[in-house]
């Protein structure tokens, strides 16, 4: 991929990948991952951006094939496949997808702003004092908000940890986060699947 001018970066787990994929224009996703099903990575990155995703994986059955497709990848390549075919398919997916957006510097969220560079917190002009993972946790939220984010997502992306479910540490700060925000309704519980924000 480097030989062919383009900026390349690997991570072997599912879990990094879904630290990983936000800097990226393009994701390659190998199906066969170590930690989490590489359908499970392509519905999570799908589910909260439109940052196109080629599948590429041994699994050659009709089956597989809708499967990823229907997971959200955008090309689907099966594995023996020439380094040719790979970056014909990089191209298109990448003509179809356009200019990708990114998550804006500023969130505003009624009279709640959120500078992602500064990582700052103002509250009705007033600054609220956050810890980083309640910062990113917020964030998070405010850059998805028509989104329910899972628990397990969160766990992964705010804690990068696939596998335990700490709930206790989401609640938490949640709770924290509600505290410092004046209102419970800024964060609100979507029971057994996760959390959203709100419009207090």
């Amino acid at each position: 991929m480097r030989r062919n001018s383009y900026l390349a970066d690997c991570v072997a787990t599912g879990a990094r990948a879904l630290q990983a994929y936000r800097y990226a224009d393009l994701v390659l996703l190998d199906l066969d991952l170590p930690d989490l099903d590489g359908l499970e990575v392509c519905r999570s990155i799908r589910a909260v951006c439109d940052t196109p995703v080629i599948t590429v994986t041994a699994r050659g059955t009709e089956l597989d094939r809708v499967l990823g497709l229907q997971a959200g990848s955008d090309d689907y390549v099966v594995k023996p496949y020439g380094f040719r075919e790979l970056l014909a398919r990089i191209e298109a997916v990448m003509r179809r997808a356009g200019p990708q957006r990114s998550t804006p510097r500023i969130i505003t969220h009624g009279p709640l702003r959120i500078d992602a560079v500064t990582r700052e917190v103002q509250l009705d002009g007033h600054l609220v004092e956050l810890t980083r993972k309640e910062f990113d946790l917020l964030h998070l939220l405010a850059s998805q908000p028509e989104a329910v984010v899972s628990r397990r997502q969160l766990m992964i992306q705010i804690w990068d940890d696939a596998w335990s479910h700490r709930g206790r540490t989401i609640d938490t700060h949640v709770s924290s986060l509600r505290s410092k925000l004046g209102s419970s309704s800024w964060i609100v519980t979507v029971r057994g699947v996760g959390f959203r924000i709100g419009h207090p």
